[in-house]
């Protein structure tokens, strides 16, 4: 009886090593037709050049080949005389390659698409080859790109858009051929920039005064600032030749009338159209009246699930609710429309008439997405058993208004009644933290550097609104990954700030001095509630570097931390995906422990956010310029 464990636990070891080893080889075989491809068949003598069939590539025998924790880490070659072409399907084989510099070779040949399959790429060096045809679109796969060095080679056409590689700290593709516009990126984020000596035309879009004329020179259509040729004003519309022969002018003219009376009638057939529809849906919507909206009756229906579960499957999830005419003016009355400009002139009507696709449900409400009419997406918290007046929520959605940092979303409209609170945010369709962490975005590889971003723009937001809301005692309260939005060029925002007024009521994880010293009553209730989203940030940088959920079928992430810290194996609570992509294990040591000091049990002995938000600078600093340093 006892040996059949032993004899299962043989089995499975003799069936995953073949795996591993298969794996190893597919990786193995990659590299050399790689290498064959790029040497052109030219391959260096020298005898420690150890590129061959009869080694292992993390031997440490390979030239310009680093591993880490048995897995293909770097690939550096540079001035080697290579004039072979980058085979990047053979390269990219190896998942795991977070470093290629080529620099200084003579390579030659198109950049394929299938670069974008080395998805943990942080380094792309190939300057100083003779690379040409265009930049492949695929590069704006490589979200954790640092630094894209593509200079001094013959690359041409557009550059493609990168936008969506919201931590690129380093952009330089001088001396090429390359032309059009200048891409609108993060210029905020980047550390160096170069375009100069292409062919890019048009204004240079704002680059916030951070890079010199140097470099935008060598580009003759380029205009604006930096350069100090400014941009010509908009050609006017260009009028018919004054002087026509009396037949041409008036061929002229009946091909205008032909358009202009073509162009009557394609928007008479338009507006029709429009009101065919109009006239359809009020036919539906006095058929069926459906809402975001149900009442306190219909509430007690919904099944308890954690507040952001599974976004639902069947489109069109719409709660329905019964309002009369005199209901719909007091609750157009009630829809208050804050600063912003996107949905000026939005009524509670529009809501009703909306489609709406219930996204979460839980303790304290559900979360809708909302598509109005005139196409603009929504989303729409709808909050049940928050203890607070009319009043007081009114007052305090408009003071958090005043409060604008680009790192927290803010509500475009709110609507309060005695039975129904309702707050409205522009819909960011690239989800969530928790869903990224939990490797449900679609093929998005979440690096170190990244998360280190992350940490640092939820800090400083987090600072800011702490510092301008304090005296008003409204910290966020319930503060998690799940309200750690993205918006479409992938930078953070905290949602839902301040709509806990009681930050024992929206945290579940809160410590035992928090929970059982009664720290949320009268005068110690906002010195509380903002320590509260201390410790909730705390957490949050435990799930960004343990890639675990805070709480899940029993476990729980703080407790086992400290374990793992109490028993000293602290490298075993990072995330595996970072310690294979070779991330700095001291800046993530000195990250986890900031966390612990956020997540201390008393909340006296928490740092304030402000003091937090200055350590990860430091570390964010220090990784900028270990990118920056190599190659």
């Amino acid at each position: 009886m006892d040996r059949a464990p032993i004899w299962v636990l043989l089995i499975s070891i003799l069936l995953i090593f073949p795996v591993a080893n298969s794996e190893e080889e597919n990786v193995k075989q990659g590299l050399l037709k790689f290498m064959g491809i790029l040497s052109a068949g030219n391959q260096p003598t020298d005898p420690s050049w150890g590129w061959s069939n009869a080694s292992d590539p993390c031997n440490g025998t390979w030239k310009g080949l680093t591993c880490k924790s048995q897995r293909i880490s770097k690939l550096v070659l540079e001035e080697l005389n290579f004039t072979g072409q980058l085979d990047a399907s053979s390269l990219c084989i190896s998942s795991s390659l977070t470093v290629l510099s080529l620099r200084g070779n003579g390579i030659v040949g198109l950049l394929s698409e299938d670069i974008g399959n080395c998805r943990s790429l942080t380094r792309l060096s190939l300057s100083g080859n003779h690379f040409s045809g265009g930049i492949p679109v695929s590069l704006s796969r490589l979200g954790n790109l640092k630094k894209l060095d593509m200079s001094n080679n013959e690359f041409s056409g557009e550059i493609p858009d990168l936008s969506r590689i919201s931590g690129l700290l380093i952009f330089v593709v001088q001396n090429n051929l390359l032309s059009g516009p200048i891409p609108d990126m993060d210029f905020a984020n980047l550390q160096e920039f170069n375009v100069s000596n292409n062919n890019f035309s048009g204004p240079i879009p704002d680059v916030k005064g951070k890079f010199p004329a140097e470099s935008f020179v060598g580009n003759i259509a380029l205009c604006g600032s930096p350069l100090p040729n400014a941009c010509p004003p908009s050609a006017p519309a260009l009028a018919p030749p004054p002087f026509l022969p009396s037949e041409e002018k008036r061929k002229l003219l009946s091909k205008n009338q032909i358009l202009m009376y073509s162009g009557y009638i394609i928007l008479a057939a338009i507006v029709l159209l429009l009101i065919a529809l109009k006239l359809f849906r009020k036919m539906k919507h006095s058929e069926r009246n459906i809402d975001v909206v149900r009442d306190a009756s219909s509430a007690q229906s919904y099944t308890k699930s954690s507040d952001f579960s599974t976004e639902s499957k069947t489109p069109g999830i719409r709660s329905e609710y019964s309002i009369t005419s005199a209901g719909s003016r007091s609750a157009s009355a009630s829809l208050k429309v804050l600063s912003s400009p996107a949905v000026r002139g939005l009524k509670f009507e529009d809501l009703l008439r909306a489609s709406a696709e219930l996204l979460s449900r839980g303790k304290h409400g559900s979360v809708f997405k909302v598509r109005l009419d005139n196409g603009m997406i929504l989303a729409v918290k709808r909050i049940k058993d928050l203890n607070i007046s009319r009043e007081e929520f009114t007052r305090r959605m408009q003071r958090i208004d005043q409060v604008k940092h680009p790192g927290v979303l803010p509500a475009v409209a709110f609507y309060c009644s005695n039975e129904e609170k309702l707050l409205i945010y522009e819909y960011q369709q690239n989800g969530g933290l928790f869903n990224l962490l939990q490797g449900s975005e679609t093929g998005h590889v979440f690096d170190w550097g990244s998360r280190l971003n992350i940490a640092q723009k939820i800090a400083e937001a987090l600072t800011f609104m702490h510092e301008e809301l304090q005296n008003d005692g409204i910290a966020h309260g319930n503060l998690k990954s799940t309200n750690i939005l993205f918006n479409k060029r992938m930078e953070p925002s905290i949602s839902e700030y301040g709509l806990m007024v009681d930050a024992s009521q929206g945290q579940s994880f809160l410590s035992p001095s928090d929970r059982f010293k009664q720290e949320f009553v009268k005068g110690d209730h906002a010195y509380s509630a903002f320590k509260v989203d201390v410790y909730s940030f705390g957490m949050i940088l435990l799930e960004l570097l343990t890639g675990k959920a805070m709480q899940h079928n029993g476990f729980d992430l703080a407790n086992w931390v400290h374990t793992a810290v109490r028993e000293e194996w602290t490298v075993e609570v990072f995330d595996k995906a970072l310690i294979s992509e070779g991330a700095s294990e001291e800046r993530m040591v000195n990250l986890l422990q900031v966390a612990l000091k956020c997540i201390n049990p008393s909340p006296n002995e928490r740092p304030n956010i402000s003091h937090v938000a200055v350590m990860i600078n430091t570390l964010k600093e220090e990784e900028e310029r270990s990118m920056i340093s190599e190659p």
